[in-house]
């Protein structure tokens, strides 16, 4: 399998990005729970026009994350791991698994209760985070491991954008979201029109963020929306969506993504936080992350293979796919993001957070020391 410039920089920059992340999580713990602590939190709570700082991180520039996302799978879809339909089986499986699952061992813990809106929490892969832990391991990893992972926690993001517009949108305004998809069709014309230029696509993706925003679906969705109605052409380092998408990469990476993890573990850790580990949907979000991912993505996997749905890569094995389904378990951005769309209660929120750090952590832990012997064993 041809490793693409494109792919090359993709899973560098997410490679470097997910280690600012780790960086940005612990100093920004660090610093909720010092001195600094009310001046900290006063700082992502400072008004800009009407909301916080932490809002137009959290609705407006994640906005950009997502268009990279959908750019992404984009490329994918035209001329990635997705463009042969039989070898996009085994990605696609997988996310299912990861995201069903997860998010049914959840909800047999919460099923009923005031907290079964976290369902979807279990359910999202950090890119970022999956891939830097899998790139410790150097060139050993086989490039099609790369490309499973990457192809996996895509489709992944894809299916929480979709939980994010279908089951996180709460009151709906018809007119707003009307113009903001007639906006969306208007770009699909110019893109039909062969219009290249990206000024057109980026003002009218403002302003379909702007309506999207004021009609209670989620803003966020605008990004994935305009990186399909930006021209992909033939895919080459002249077209529209490639050049936006290798734009993107380093603002995301390390400017973005890092803004997004320091604004969001803020966490004040209390005296007796521990007890948080004993809620159900704090147990689900463990049981989720730690269990679920690993036995959805590989068992569905697995019996897409089984059933000669998709084929295994000759130069993976089961024991690889279980390793990096244990790399899916970290949720993080994702799951942080949903969590703020499924609670509105604060101590549920932080709660939630705190769970996903830890569950994330040892997920990537386990991940990288099952692939580790893995790899080296098979080589």
């Amino acid at each position: 399998m041809k490793k693409t410039k494109l792919f090359h920089d993709f899973f560098e920059s997410e490679k470097a990005g997910g280690f600012i992340l780790i960086i940005c999580t612990i100093a920004s713990l660090l610093v909720a729970n010092s001195v600094w602590s009310e001046s900290y939190m006063h700082l992502w709570h400072s008004q800009i026009g009407n909301q916080s700082i932490e809002y137009w991180i959290n609705d407006g520039l994640m906005t950009i994350f997502f268009l990279l996302i959908g750019l992404e799978l984009e490329r994918e879809v035209y001329v990635g791991e997705l463009s042969n339909f039989k070898n996009a089986l085994l990605p696609i499986s997988a996310a299912l698994g990861g995201m069903i699952v997860p998010a049914g061992l959840y909800l047999i813990l919460n099923y009923g209760t005031v907290t079964q809106s976290g369902a979807g929490i279990p359910m999202a892969t950090d890119i970022a985070f999956a891939l830097g832990i899998l790139s410790l391991l150097g060139n050993r990893v086989p490039v099609t491991l790369k490309v499973f992972l990457t192809a996996l926690a895509v489709i992944d993001d894809l299916g929480a954008i979709l939980i994010i517009a279908i089951f996180y949108t709460k009151n709906l305004i018809w007119t707003n979201l009307l113009i903001a998809l007639g906006i969306f069709a208007f770009l699909l014309v110019l893109n039909r029109l062969k219009i290249r230029n990206l000024i057109p696509y980026l003002v009218g993706g403002i302003v379909m963020w702007y309506f999207m925003l004021n009609s209670g679906v989620h803003a966020t969705i605008t990004g994935v929306l305009l990186a399909f109605a930006i021209p992909f052409g033939n895919g080459d380092e002249k077209s529209s969506s490639f050049l936006l998408q290798h734009f993107l990469h380093i603002p995301v990476a390390f400017i973005i993504l890092p803004l997004f993890a320091l604004a969001n573990t803020a966490i004040i850790l209390k005296s007796d936080w521990q007890f948080m580990l004993s809620h159900h949907y704090t147990i689900g979000i463990a049981l989720g992350l730690l269990v679920g991912k690993p036995i959805g993505i590989w068992l569905f996997s697995y019996l897409s293979v089984k059933f000669k749905i998709s084929e295994l890569p000759t130069d993976l094995n089961w024991k690889s796919i279980l390793g990096v389904s244990f790399l899916g378990g970290i949720g993080f951005t994702m799951s942080i993001f949903i969590t703020l769309l499924a609670f509105s209660d604060g101590e549920h929120i932080d709660n939630s957070k705190i769970m996903i750090l830890i569950s994330s952590l040892i997920a990537g832990v386990i991940g990288l020391i099952f692939l580790k012997s893995t790899i080296k064993n098979s080589n």
